[in-house]
């Protein structure tokens, strides 16, 4: 082989090798990015789709709802207040009794007894009183005689009393009006102190105990107003607060309330939940708008109000909420129009079809 046939290879090697590169690392256009790029300009200018109101001042109240539960006026578990067999028992289960109605009675016979022997003994010791005081007066006695007379007969009404005051511990009687419940003895039964008879419960009126946060402490105080509902009537009832707690509970933050129901018809019974709704606040021409169209970001508060076709964002401040709206202290004002609907797909100046506009 000649040396130019020698070289002539050697050149076209380099040449082919050197065009292989220059293929290899040039750039070229990328067909499947250049289809994104060219949709994504078209899709941009589809418009989304959303729901808007216009803002039209209106009334709105700050409420607090709660959960409470019904308690009786009054309540106790009625005990005799001495030992013994039951002789009687005069209530019906589930009755209406008065303050004072004799309700049931331990036997009393030894202490009657003692009753009789001590007024047996009246009329003679009062009689040893009288003639000692007709001798007292013509000087025929001394006085130390007279005194010692009357003070047997002052000891003798003394025990007779005590006797009495033992009898009235055997019967039970009701402390005040009330339904009394389901009797735990029965006749023949010996009971003491600690043996429950009945549980009498007044339940006219009805107390309604809730809790409301720290922060509406100074809001609530006697007097107040406030509705509550109960699961399976439609209707709501009105009640009214009567005391406090004399602090707030360190453990829950909360503050205990009491109110109180007439219930005159004693429709409604001790020991139910009560859903509590307490009014605290009303502005009459309130700018409000849905809780769905608040989009928190970053720690604010923000709106997409609706301008010339586009979604704009707008910084607002909120106030009071209800279980539906949000008050608008600053950043919106009447007239203007809010979406509501899609606000996490918005964007700032973003095209959107109203659909429906309230």
């Amino acid at each position: 082989m000649n040396k130019s046939i020698k070289w002539g290879i050697i050149f076209c090697v380099g040449a082919g090798l050197i065009g292989l590169g220059i293929h290899t690392f040039t750039p070229r256009e990328n067909e499947e990015l250049k289809k994104i790029e060219d949709v994504k300009p078209q899709e941009s200018k589809k418009a989304l789709n959303v729901n808007g109101q216009i803002i039209k001042p209106h009334l709105i109240a700050d409420q607090l709802f709660v959960s409470g539960k019904l308690m009786p006026d009054e309540e106790v578990d009625l005990s005799f207040e001495a030992s013994g067999k039951i002789i009687d028992i005069n209530f019906t289960e589930g009755s209406s009794v008065k303050k004072g109605q004799l309700l049931a009675k331990v036997n009393d016979s030894q202490l009657q007894a003692q009753l009789a022997r001590l007024e047996a003994q009246m009329p003679l010791a009062e009689d040893r009183v009288f003639r000692q005081n007709a001798l007292l007066q013509r000087d025929a006695v001394s006085k130390e005689a007279y005194e010692q007379v009357k003070t047997e007969l002052a000891t003798l009404h003394a025990d007779i009393e005590n006797v009495k005051a033992s009898i009235a511990m055997t019967e039970l009687r009701a402390p005040f009006d009330g339904v009394i419940g389901l009797r735990q003895v029965s006749t023949g039964a010996y009971a003491s102190p600690t043996t429950v008879i009945a549980k009498l419960t007044k339940i006219t009126p009805l107390k309604v105990e809730f809790a409301v946060p720290e922060r509406y402490a100074r809001q609530i105080r006697k007097g107040t107003n406030l509705t509550f509902k109960i699961e399976g009537k439609l209707e709501e009832f009105k009640a009214q607060v009567y005391a406090t707690e004399s602090s707030i509970d360190p453990e829950t933050h909360t503050l205990t309330v009491r109110a109180i129901y007439p219930n005159h018809n004693g429709l409604l019974l001790p020991g139910r939940y009560a859903d509590v709704s307490l009014k605290q606040e009303e502005i009459s021409d309130a700018i409000a708008i849905p809780s769905e169209a608040i989009v928190p970001e970053m720690g604010k508060n923000k709106v997409f109000v609706y301008r010339s076709g586009k979604a704009y964002p707008v910084d607002v401040e909120i106030g009071i909420r209800t279980e539906a709206e949000i008050q608008i202290v600053k950043g919106l004002s009447a007239g203007d129009t809010i979406l509501t609907s899609g606000t996490l797909q918005l964007r700032t100046g973003m095209p959107v079809t109203i659909d429906q506009l309230n």
